[in-house]
């Protein structure tokens, strides 16, 4: 994935000259996960350059020079860095569209790697998408595969309105991720998919159903899709698995169709689990679908506690807990 994301800078600043990419160690040494590498030397440090440690100042004049005509690619160096820039997000970026009206727009992304799976602890492991989720005006996308990581994050720097890009951490590197005994899937090893290294966009909005099947429906996003996968092999489970890829704007319509097709629904994600997207999913299936349902909706999700670093394979939903929820709204 890292380098589908490399490739897709890349080929962006070729064809735009508007776009510039900065932030933190994103310059002259490429991030601290190596996603810009290589940029600065190609385009020259106007283009691709270092920030200071200020998220706020990044997002800032990320910002502004959206406002101005260009297209920012920013780097938060991992999402639990964000929140000293969430004032910027949400009062300024998100609202500049519709406070100007339609005078000044923010075409930027702001990317972050997301999730846990590098012993990262605390501060270097929160899955905080539902904080902006929550915010009218921004585009929120979660890729699974370095396929959908580049072409996304083609049609993310190429929008007209600001766009949140979470990088699951434990994607970046491939089924281990640099830790040969904390595998993605312990179970088997996943195919990540090969990457046309050419110029393609995958259209923000609409998900992909990964896994076809009749009894029941499971809705993930990032790694918990390949989690998902897996426990339906795993229980063998007629399981349909949807890859959400964007949860603002989400495609409601392959869900819908989907949950009234099987009956069942099963949402997972790796943030913990009050107030999380997979809440709103809750809702707006049962809004929807709710004279198809056999079976309760049900959740499977991170703690509802700070990420637990000693028990971190622990708190992550893994195929077990999938499959007993998976069990669970069958029997039900």
């Amino acid at each position: 994935m890292i380098e589908a994301i490399r490739n897709a800078h890349d080929i962006a600043m070729e064809r735009d000259e508007r776009v510039v990419v900065f932030g933190e160690d994103a310059g002259y040494f490429g991030g601290v996960f190596r996603c810009t590498a290589g940029l600065q030397k190609k385009y020259g440090k106007n283009r691709c350059f270092d920030a200071p440690i200020n998220e706020s100042g990044i997002v800032g004049a990320g910002i502004g020079m959206a406002a101005y005509g260009l297209r920012p690619v920013v780097e938060i160096q991992f999402a639990d860095y964000v929140y000293p820039a969430y004032d910027q997000i949400v009062s300024e970026a998100a609202r500049l569209r519709y406070r100007s009206a339609g005078q000044f727009t923010c075409p930027m992304v702001i990317r972050m790697p997301t999730g846990g799976g590098i012993f990262g602890g605390q501060t270097h492991s929160q899955s905080p998408e539902a904080l902006f989720t929550h915010v009218s005006g921004l585009k929120v996308v979660v890729p699974s595969n370095p396929v959908d990581a580049k072409g996304l994050l083609m049609a993310a720097i190429e929008d007209p309105d600001p766009v949140i890009f979470l990088e699951p951490k434990r994607l970046y590197n491939g089924p281990f991720n640099g830790h040969h005994d904390r595998p993605i899937v312990a179970w088997k090893s996943h195919p990540m998919g090969e990457v046309d290294d050419g110029y393609y966009t995958t259209p923000l909005g609409r998900a992909a159903v990964r896994r076809a099947g009749g009894d029941v429906t499971v809705l993930a996003y990032g790694t918990m899709v390949h989690v998902a996968e897996a426990a339906a092999d795993e229980r063998g489970v007629d399981a349909e698995v949807i890859d959400l890829r964007t949860l603002l704007p989400l495609d409601m319509e392959t869900i819908e169709t989907s949950v009234k097709k099987t009956g069942r629904c099963v949402v997972v994600h790796e943030a913990t689990r009050t107030s999380g997207f997979g809440a709103e999913l809750c809702a707006l299936v049962q809004e929807k679908c709710f004279f198809h349902l056999e079976a309760p909706v049900t959740r499977v999700t991170g703690w509802d506690t700070p990420y637990p670093h000693a028990q971190e394979w622990a708190y992550f939903p893994g195929p077990d807990r999938v499959g007993r929820a998976l069990t669970q709204v069958l029997e039900g």
